[in-house]
């Protein structure tokens, strides 16, 4: 496995590989979980070569947020990379990726999406996302990015900006790769304490139920968020929300609705956690 951090090397690097076969692209921001290499597995499947980006993006975390404490763990990041047969560890520093002050960065913004749900709880967070993966995209220029779905929301945000902008980039989404019990696998678990991490699989439960609500035709949407949030509370967690959404826009649905996806957010200590099932499929 090559492992690069400055950009002339690696567009030197891309362009030869790009001459006899595609290259699929996973960005990550390391500390990474079986989930994560669930998706270079799966870029692994559609393309020739498969880069990796390991960088902590302070573009994407909010005042009082924990992108200092955010674990940071390269060596053994390169190690389960290598193991995958990963071709390019792409590991940038602040510097390369932004080499002017924040505030004179170019920022790339999807309007509608980025404003909605974990954008209104996190404000200014998709805009980071966007424009980190937008220049992410720009420096390895690859022909596939693979997402996971457990980011929902990232997903189609990262689609939406693809489209507008014309990107010749094919995003696919693999599917939430989870623990035995259920509870998607996070960076962010880590935090949780061995008590927290006995509660946090409740998430996906309550998640479930609603699904199941859903699947025998309840409409109901507002009295199945308002439940499904006192149960997390019921439970210890804190939810920024519970929500019923269009798949295909994240608007709220009308009554008649069948491609749903049901997501949610919620604090448990001190780890924010994340969780959604696609109806649409």
């Amino acid at each position: 496995m090559i492992t690069l951090s400055d950009l002339s090397a690696l567009r030197t690097q891309i362009e030869s590989w790009r001459r006899g076969g595609n290259v699929a692209f996973v960005p990550t921001m390391g500390n990474l979980h079986e989930g994560h290499l669930a998706l270079v597995r799966a870029a692994r499947k559609l393309a020739d070569r498969v880069v990796v980006s390991i960088f902590v993006n302070p573009l994407q975390f909010g005042a009082g947020e924990d992108f200092d404490n955010y674990p940071r763990t390269m060596e053994r990041d390169s190690s389960m990379l290598e193991g995958e047969g990963t071709d390019l560890l792409f590991a940038p520093s602040v510097a390369v990726m932004y080499p002017k002050p924040q505030e004179q960065q170019t920022r790339v913004e999807v309007p509608g999406l980025s404003s909605l749900l974990c954008g209104a709880c996190r404000p200014g967070h998709f805009v980071g996302v966007s424009t980190v993966v937008c220049k992410l995209f720009n420096m390895v220029q690859p022909d596939i990015a693979v997402f996971g779905k457990k980011d929902f929301q990232q997903l189609m945000v990262i689609r939406r900006m693809v489209d507008d902008l014309a990107m010749p980039v094919r995003v696919v989404g693999a599917e939430t790769v989870r623990e035995a019990d259920g509870l998607a696998m996070s960076s962010r678990n880590g935090y949780l304490s061995p008590d927290e991490r006995r509660t946090a699989p409740i998430l996906y439960r309550v998640l479930s139920g609603v699904a199941t609500r859903l699947r025998e035709g309840s409409d109901d949407y507002e009295g199945l968020q308002v439940q499904a949030a006192r149960e997390l509370e019921e439970s210890g967690f804190t939810p920024d929300y519970v929500a019923i959404r269009r798949a295909s826009d994240l608007q709220e649905p009308e009554a008649d609705e069948k491609d749903l996806v049901v997501l949610a957010a919620a604090n448990l200590g001190k780890a924010r956690l994340i969780d959604n099932i696609d109806l649409s499929r």
